[in-house]
């Protein structure tokens, strides 16, 4: 396998990671009332250390879970707000085919995903302590741009290195290389 297509392969397998991370990072949004349920009754099991150990994050999930019940039952519409939270993500998935088809021609798309990333930091800084977040749960939000942003950066990294190859030679119409004149 050539250099090209060794450097090529490793850049994709990035992709795909981070595409899959957005995904599922999508899809978690849309049962968002489910899991908070599911999460609470699991810190809550008898073989929980959490009420005892971090009761603070056993009174936040009970603060979150209560909201969204009550959001749920009572004002279904502000859940929509996840919704098209949960699809922003799978539509900025698919913009990362993209760099996946063509990474040197699409590597805007890879600088735009580590903007965004870097976007993740302020946005929890100002909005987290309008909306009554707790600071160390901003700081977890945070860490999904921290993160975010490792891979896009070996990404970008690798496409760079890749710009800078030679083109394979093409194919004679035998199947073998060109011989270079």
């Amino acid at each position: 396998m050539s250099e090209r297509r060794a450097l090529l392969r490793r850049i994709r397998v990035w992709l795909v990671v981070f595409i899959v991370c957005l995904v599922l990072s999508g899809l978690t949004a849309f049962p968002l009332v489910h899991e908070v349920r599911w999460a609470e009754d699991l810190l809550t099991s008898p073989a929980s250390p959490v009420p005892e150990h971090v009761p603070a994050l056993m009174d936040w999930i009970t603060r979150v879970r209560t909201g969204l019940d009550r959001a749920d039952t009572d004002h279904p519409f502000v859940l929509y707000g996840t919704d098209w939270l949960a699809f922003a993500h799978l539509v900025i998935a698919v913009a990362f085919y993209g760099p996946y088809r063509d990474p040197v021609r699409n590597i805007w798309v890879v600088e735009f995903g580590m903007i965004a990333c870097a976007g993740i930091v302020p946005l929890a800084l100002i909005c987290g302590p309008i909306r009554d977040i707790p600071f160390w749960w901003s700081v977890i939000d945070m860490s999904f741009g921290v993160f975010g942003v490792v891979p896009l950066l070996i990404v970008r990294r690798r496409i760079k290195e890749l710009e800078a190859l030679p083109a394979d030679p093409e194919p004679a119409p035998g199947g073998t290389p060109a011989s270079v004149a």
